[in-house]
Parts: C-alpha cells; sequence; structure tokens
C-alpha cells in the first residue's frame, strides 16, 4: 500500500497542509517519506462530529458485532503483516523479531476484546427486584449496568508502534465498550500508524458500522492533541508517554468546563528488590536477567528496572562484575526519536556529576552522530543519599539503571516506604528472604499495580488477571489498568433504570437475559433468567 501522509477522518482523507513532518530512521538519522500533513483545526472538529454522531449508532450495536468488527481488524492487520513490520522497523530500529511478536499481541489484544465484548458480563448487570409489599415505604424495581461513555480520544505511544499505538489496547477496550475513537498518532511511527489506520477504517466499511466509529489525525507538535482534549464532544482520552506531557493533558482534562477521565500511563521507575539469600544462591543468573531487562528495547520499555536494591558493595563484587562485563560488552543501542536520545544523554550526563553516586560501567555510543545510537550505562548510590535526593528517583528512559545498595532490613523498609508510584516492583528471594522482609510485600501493595516474583516487570501478559497501572504518577488513575481485559472499565460509566417497563429496558437488564450473560440479581450472581418471566411449558 502506498502512503499518503493524511489523516484518516472516518471515510475520508486528510486534506494536503502547509504543516509538513516525516519520520526519521533511528539507524541513519535519515528522512523518511513520504512527508505527512498535520491535521487542521476544522479536520479535528470534523472528526469528533463525526465520532459523536457514530456514538448514537455505535453505542447499540450489538455484543456480537463489535466482537466481530474488532476481530476483523486483526484479520486486516494479518493481511498487511509483512509491509506493516518493514515500515515499523524502518521508523523504529526495533528488531523484526520484536515487532512481529508486538504486531501479534496487537491482534491478540483486539481478539481478546472481541471475546470480552461477545460474552457480555463485563457490563456488570444489577438488578434488585421491587418488594411493593415492603415497609415503611416499598422497594422499586432498580437495574443498573455499565454503558459507554462517547467520543474516546486515544494518544498513541513512541515505544510501542503496535501494541500502543493505533490498534494497540486503548483503541481495542475503548471500541469494545461501545466507544468511538480519535485517535491521535504519535510522530515517531506515521508510516506504520498510516496502514494500521487503514486496516481499521476497511474493518469499519465491512462491518457497515457508521462513518465515525474511528480517525486517525497526524501531527508532530502537541496542537492536534490539546485540541481533542479540548473538544467539548470528546468524553475521555487514553495516553501513554512522558511525565511531562501526560501532567499538561491530565490537567487541560480537569480544566475544561465539562471535566473528562483522563487515563494517563506516565513514568514509573520499576523497582528491584533483590535480597541476600536470593543474591547468595542466584547471583550470576539474576545479574543476567536485570542487564537483559534494563536494556530490552534500548531501555524504552515502560516496565524497564531503574531501581534495584541490594545489599551493600562489599558484598555483591561478583554481581557487580557481570553487570559490568555486560555493558562494555553492548553493542550500541538505537532510541527512537531524537528529543528521546537528547533527553538521554543530558540525564546520564547530570548523573554523573553528582558527588552521591557512582559510575559502575558505561559503553561509550560508536554512532557518526547522525543516528539516535547510546551507550548503557549502570550507576549505584546508597540509601542514604538515595532517600535525601528526589532526582535520583527519575525515570531515565533509556538503557541505563540505578544500584542502590542498603546496610539492613531497616533500610530496605524505609527506601520502599518512600518510594513514588509505579507500574511494577520485583523481588528477588528464597522463603527465608520473604520470612524475613515480610513488611516488605504489604509496603510495595500501596505503591505498584504488579508485583513480580523471582522474575523481571519487562514482558506484560495480555490477560484477564493483567494489571498495567500503579499509584500517580505512574497513572493518572491508579484505580485503572491499561493492559488486560479491566482496561475496558476505564471508558464506560453505571447508569441506574428504576421502574422501567420490559421492553424499554437493555437487554442486558431483561427478566429473560436474553444475552445468557452473569448478573447480580438480589445480590447474588447467576446467569438464570429471572423466573417469573420464564413461560410455563403446556
Amino acid at each position: 500500500m502506498k502512503l499518503s501522509g493524511r489523516s484518516i477522518i472516518g471515510f475520508q482523507s486528510g486534506a494536503v497542509m502547509e504543516e509538513i513532518f516525516h519520520a526519521l530512521n533511528p539507524k541513519s538519522g535519515e528522512r523518511l517519506e513520504p512527508g505527512f500533513f498535520a491535521a487542521s483545526p476544522d479536520e479535528v472538529d470534523r472528526a469528533v462530529r463525526l465520532a459523536h454522531q457514530a456514538f448514537a449508532t455505535y453505542d447499540r450495536v450489538s455484543a456480537r458485532d463489535r466482537g466481530a468488527f474488532l476481530r476483523t481488524i486483526a484479520v486486516n492487520i494479518d493481511s498487511i503483516a509483512e509491509e506493516l513490520v518493514e515500515r515499523a522497523e524502518e521508523e523504529t530500529a526495533l528488531p523484526k523479531p520484536r515487532l512481529q511478536g508486538e504486531m501479534a499481541r496487537t491482534c491478540g489484544q483486539l481478539r481478546l476484546f472481541a471475546q470480552v465484548a461477545e460474552e457480555g458480563s463485563w457490563a456488570q448487570a444489577r438488578i434488585d427486584r421491587a418488594d411493593p409489599d415492603r415497609r415503611p415505604a416499598p422497594k422499586p424495581d432498580i437495574r443498573s449496568m455499565l454503558r459507554p461513555l462517547g467520543p474516546v480520544v486515544v494518544f498513541g505511544a513512541s515505544n510501542f508502534p503496535l501494541a500502543f499505538s493505533v490498534a494497540g489496547g486503548d483503541t481495542a477496550s475503548a471500541l469494545a465498550a461501545g466507544n468511538p475513537v480519535v485517535f491521535k498518532g504519535h510522530p515517531a511511527h506515521p508510516g506504520t500508524s498510516e496502514l494500521v489506520g487503514h486496516a481499521v477504517q476497511r474493518a469499519v466499511r465491512q462491518c457497515n458500522l457508521p462513518e465515525g466509529v474511528f480517525s486517525l489525525l497526524f501531527d508532530c507538535g502537541n496542537r492536534v492533541g490539546s485540541a481533542l482534549i479540548n473538544h467539548p464532544l470528546v468524553k475521555a482520552a487514553g495516553f501513554t508517554g512522558s511525565r511531562t506531557a501526560g501532567r499538561i493533558l491530565m490537567d487541560l482534562a480537569a480544566a475544561r468546563p465539562e471535566p473528562i477521565p483522563f487515563f494517563a500511563e506516565m513514568s514509573s521507575t520499576n523497582p528491584v528488590f533483590i535480597l541476600p539469600g536470593a543474591l547468595r544462591e542466584q547471583a550470576d543468573s539474576i545479574a543476567a536477567g536485570l542487564y537483559a531487562s534494563f536494556t530490552q528495547g534500548a531501555g524504552q520499555f515502560c516496565t524497564k528496572p531503574g531501581l534495584v536494591f541490594l545489599p551493600a558493595l562489599a558484598e555483591v563484587p561478583e554481581f557487580i562484575k557481570r553487570l559490568r562485563q555486560s555493558i562494555n560488552e553492548s553493542a550500541p543501542f538505537h532510541l527512537l526519536t531524537p528529543g528521546i536520545r537528547s533527553s538521554y544523554g543530558a540525564a546520564i550526563s547530570a548523573r554523573k556529576t553528582k558527588t552521591n553516586v557512582g559510575l559502575v560501567a558505561e559503553k561509550l555510543p560508536t554512532g557518526t552522530g547522525g543516528d539516535f545510537s547510546v551507550g548503557g550505562a549502570i550507576f549505584e548510590t546508597d540509601t542514604r543519599s538515595f532517600l535525601t535526593d528526589e532526582n535520583l528517583t527519575a525515570e531515565i528512559f533509556g538503557p541505563a539503571t540505578l544500584l542502590v545498595h542498603h546496610s539492613n532490613r531497616e533500610e530496605v523498609l524505609e527506601a520502599a516506604r518512600n518510594l513514588d508510584g509505579h507500574l511494577t516492583a520485583t523481588i528477588h528471594g528464597t522463603e527465608q528472604d520473604l520470612q524475613e522482609f515480610s513488611d516488605l510485600i504489604a509496603i510495595l501493595e500501596r505503591k505498584v499495580g504488579r508485583l513480580v516474583f523471582n522474575g523481571f516487570p519487562t514482558g506484560v501478559e495480555v490477560s484477564h488477571a493483567m494489571v498495567h497501572g500503579g499509584p500517580y504518577p505512574a497513572t493518572s488513575d491508579g484505580r485503572s489498568t491499561s493492559v488486560g481485559s479491566q482496561a475496558i472499565f476505564r471508558f464506560c460509566r453505571p447508569v441506574c433504570y428504576q421502574a422501567f417497563p420490559q421492553a424499554a429496558l437493555p437487554d442486558a437488564l431483561k427478566d429473560c437475559n436474553p444475552l445468557h450473560i452473569w448478573r447480580m440479581i438480589d445480590g447474588e450472581m447467576t446467569r438464570e433468567p429471572i423466573p417469573s418471566a420464564v413461560t410455563p411449558i403446556g
């Protein structure tokens, strides 16, 4: 498919505009064709208004048809797999096996949410039957369920050109719940985004859905994103990116005349606690796994372990030696954009100037200067310095991590208590370690969304139980997840129907339960119809 460089607005293409930008190849710094046209203010408005018009129909589309739509998107993406991976590799420098895996994950997410939509119990239907004989006042018939919000804006992430992009988890969960989506593409990989955008657009046509169910808008700055958040017809937004950008958009969403829910994943250093017993028994394998985790994807994973708590330096010489060797033998890492490379270089330089921080190892970049290559780095400090210097908690987006040495159990617990919110926390320990540090788990439960034991946080399984979220500043709302089937709950709200006749109720709340979903009836979960609705035989 030949790329046009134009936004997708319903079934139409955006106009050729004066404002144009190009993707860059991270390995060479070369400009990739074609140029992409930033959406105009009129196009932003038209996309949102189309979504608003589509919502009147799409929110009533049957669960079976929404599931078929999501599966059709997945089929369309599969059909362009070779072209899609090739373009994504050019725009991101991520290896093809990684991109092929990410594409499979993207299609898997779509099929998961198709299954969730079709099964239907996610709507949390509840029925409290009337009791006209109750005294002192009769009890009315009350029924409730989750309903979609309306047009949802989704922002693409830099580090996942497929799984957190045009047809990624935010889009899949919003569509599954019955919300049209206006997607703001990330400027780092617009060609990849356009290819997937057309796959979604074709699915809308193939499934005979209203035109505004999906749009894709391009921009290389913040104008389009700000306009989308401020548009009065937008009802919610999902974002994955930096804390600076996320906080700006979060504040815009809250400052609107009608504030809207804004679900942002913003920053996380994902602390790893390596307890003494585990270090004695598995130092070599933990060091190898840690290096692989904090350098995976050039350290541009949102779950990258950027903080590692471990015993005092004198107790871990072989562990440090193994990490230093891994860095010294590493190949160059290519970051996604010039901005990310610049931020990484500035953060590494700033950390080197700190008197309370030592440099364990650094591999200097070997590129020509035109590419976005960097070297990995490991720093170390002690718990006292960590607790008194808040800058040491900051995320460095790239292949670097900070080792924090402690002297005793109380220092470990104090460090944990002083953590901000994170997406994950990891504990490496033996059974004896867990007994000795039993308080650590209770502390970390209040700090993160996912606890990992004897593993590493990179790699987020897409499943029903997964939680990819955490207390602020990891996310804007620690009660939610952006990965897994529970992500659907972000883009809906409860609606109650009191004393409604059967014919006027949504199918999920009718006595006969035509959808055969799980419902709570008078406080008990069941899939059975309400007996009074069953027609007697004969």
